[in-house]
């Protein structure tokens, strides 16, 4: 189905946002405004329910409420972007109309992660999906939660479909992040945003739409000013901000897997009292150790920040 053209706002820097908890396993409502809040000062936008929102995690009551809560902080300052993925298909298409219904600009797909897939396969499930939903969609490629690598041929016949707007990115490998944006750098409807942060500069400069950039839970100016590096021409300055978030990154990810980087990721915030460090299971707080490591590494790092 082919649409017309015409610029889009799905692009910038927009920031998996992390599922504030109180230790009861409640959403923090005050931590939800303040990070909001630092968000529209930056100039960046929240994407919620993702990996880094502990989705999977996250109860259908939870959901409810934190989406309200996002929509209602954001106040159409800036747009708000959802996960909605189930392994159940009518879930999915549930959650995508209650996001729908409180206002969210966009919603965020990725395969069901429980049976092998191949490329007919995950072609067929958005098609039904997209026909059963009247929000706009993003497709989410993330096989280090799926298990399923989206082909891009598979996307570029996604694209052309009305309501599909475009591709939340987060495999490595410079081939295909090259190949993406020569398929769609240079669409004006359909959007290209990369999900491999240590890639951003890069990523922008060939001609990507935007980052989704996790550690921006912390420092989102950082990422706002390298997008705006990028787009100013002031690709050294991109570079510069681009090794300080890296640095950063390495911090609270360097050594770790998923569950304990989003772990480190909450304490690292904790420290500037953004929000707690609570986490859902099966993710668990950081030992003592390494907690210590983690706070006493951060403060130096963002020391004259």
């Amino acid at each position: 189905m082919e649409k017309e053209k015409k610029d889009m706002k799905y692009k910038g820097v927009i920031v998996p946002m992390v599922t504030p908890v109180n230790k009861n396993f409640s959403i923090d409502k005050d931590a939800v405004k303040k990070i909001i809040e630092s968000f529209i000062k930056a100039g960046v936008s929240p994407f919620i329910l993702g990996t880094t929102g502990e989705s999977a995690s996250v109860s259908e009551d939870q959901i409810k409420t934190f989406v309200s809560l996002v929509v209602e902080n954001a106040k159409k300052h800036t747009p708000v972007y959802a996960g909605i993925s189930s392994n159940c298909f009518q879930t999915t298409i549930n959650n995508a109309k209650m996001c729908a219904d409180m206002g969210v600009d966009a919603v965020v797909a990725h395969p069901p992660n429980y049976f092998p897939l191949n490329s007919s396969d995950m072609l067929k499930y958005f098609e039904e999906l997209v026909e059963r939903i009247n929000c706009p969609l993003i497709l989410y490629n993330n096989p280090m939660t799926t298990y399923h690598s989206l082909p891009l041929e598979i996307v570029d016949k996604l694209s052309y479909h009305s309501n599909i707007v475009g591709l939340k990115d987060s495999e490595r490998g410079i081939e295909r992040l090259d190949r993406s944006i020569e398929l769609w750098g240079k669409r004006k409807d359909f959007v290209h945003l990369v999900g491999w942060a240590a890639q951003s500069s890069y990523a922008l400069q060939k001609g990507s739409d935007g980052i989704v950039p996790s550690i921006g839970n912390i420092v989102p100016e950082l990422y706002k000013q390298l997008y705006d590096s990028v787009l100013k021409g002031e690709y050294s300055r991109a570079e510069e901000l681009q090794v300080k978030t890296d640095r950063i990154s390495e911090i609270c990810y360097g050594g770790k897997n998923l569950s304990q980087s989003i772990a480190s990721l909450k304490t690292a915030m904790s420290i500037y009292n953004i929000c707690q460090p609570y986490t859902l299971p099966p993710i668990y707080n950081l030992d003592d150790k390494e907690e210590t490591r983690v706070i006493q590494l951060i403060k130096q790092e963002l020391n004259d920040y």
